[in-house]
């Protein structure tokens, strides 16, 4: 979510299909039936991934939210503003969704939290799109109170985000012992849904400086999901360069390769040709800042050309904030030179036409 993948990530994780089947001979001496014994093999992912059209969307959490736990705590879900903006992007062709959950919605209300993404998955559904749902993060915010959430503060990229579990219970064994029955529960409700797409289990592990402190969990989420086996596959997408003990157990235990780049289109097709060698499909699950030089124009015609699944981060400006940049807030309040993420204004008014015409023509929509 915040900084991104760079070329040097792939020459520490991005290994050759021959050094993962060394590590997976290894991890069978050690024990019968392990997590990395449990991932699909290639064939299957290769065939869950052409079984569906090339996968394009954005991450979404409605305009009124400020974070996961206003989009999902009883009081704040806002079907309505989820079902016209979802339009939005079933107008331009978008047919995936990645959204995030949190565990303490859940831990809150675990009956009423799944009605309410049964209700979600419904309303995607009507507009033809699929959905790719993330437990944990990493990213912002460190510490999360169910109730009210705060205001946007003004100006500030992500000011309410909130990390799931947060900081210091992500370090902490003993809090996953209630986190546990929180994604096995919500698996096990979804497990066989064609409507989910994806589990991304934990969103850029190690970040908010936690760095390998998070393995632990990152370890135990994907074991929690593998003793569910659902139909859809696992994946945790790689980020940063600076985590090697994260980045090989991420790309050596996830079903399709994920990731996240918000470089520019010569970097992005350089990580692309690299992380093909897995020989797994492939979806950049966060992409496209503009100041950056992560462009629709220049990036997503690219993936389209390599059959990698495109997820751009935003769909409409709202409490997020985030048309505006990480490090450059303004404090005033006012229109950014150039938006840094979002397609749309709350009205449905595209930011750039020129850009919801490409996305539009290379979802073959017309």
């Amino acid at each position: 979510m915040k900084k991104c993948i760079l070329l040097l990530l792939v020459l520490l994780l991005a290994q050759q299909p021959m050094f993962a089947q060394k590590v997976k001979v290894k991890t069978k001496r050690a024990a019968a039936t392990s997590v990395a014994d449990q991932r699909w093999p290639i064939e299957k992912a290769r065939t869950w991934y052409r079984a569906h059209p090339w996968l394009s969307g954005t991450n979404f959490i409605p305009s009124t939210a400020i974070n996961q736990l206003e989009m999902w705590q009883a009081d704040t879900f806002d079907p309505a503003t989820i079902d016209r903006e979802l339009g939005y992007a079933a107008g331009i062709g978008f047919n995936t969704m990645r959204v995030f959950l949190h565990s303490l919605a859940w831990q809150q209300d675990p009956k009423g939290f799944k009605e309410r993404v049964g209700r979600y998955l419904a309303i995607a559904d009507k507009h033809h799109i699929q959905t790719m749902f993330v437990f944990f993060d990493d990213c912002w915010n460190k510490t999360a109170q169910t109730g009210p959430q705060p205001a946007p503060k003004v100006g500030i990229h992500n000011s309410g985000w909130l990390q799931d579990p947060g900081d210091p219970a992500s370090r902490d064994s003993a809090t996953f012992v209630k986190l546990k029955p929180y994604v096995q529960d919500v698996l096990n409700t979804f497990k066989n849904d064609p409507r989910v797409l994806l589990w991304d289990l934990y969103n850029e592990p190690g970040n908010s400086g936690k760095l390998t402190a998070s393995l632990p969990l990152l370890r135990n989420v994907f074991a929690w999901a593998r003793e569910v086996n659902p139909s859809q596959p696992l994946s945790v997408g790689l980020w940063s360069y600076d985590f090697q003990a994260l980045n090989t157990y991420q790309a050596l235990h996830s079903d399709v390769i994920t990731y996240h780049s918000y470089d520019d289109v010569v970097v992005h097709q350089r990580l692309v040709d690299m992380l093909v060698t897995h020989g797994r499909p492939l979806i950049c699950t966060e992409y496209m800042a503009r100041p950056r030089n992560s462009r629709f124009a220049t990036v997503m015609p690219m993936l389209r050309k390599m059959n990698v699944g495109a997820i751009n981060w935003g769909l409409v400006e709202g409490k997020t904030n985030t048309k505006y940049q990480w490090e450059t807030p303004l404090p005033d309040g006012s229109e950014p030179a150039e938006w840094f993420h979002e397609v749309f204004r709350r009205d449905g008014t595209p930011y750039r036409q020129d850009e919801v015409d490409l996305v539009r023509k290379l979802n073959g929509k017309k």
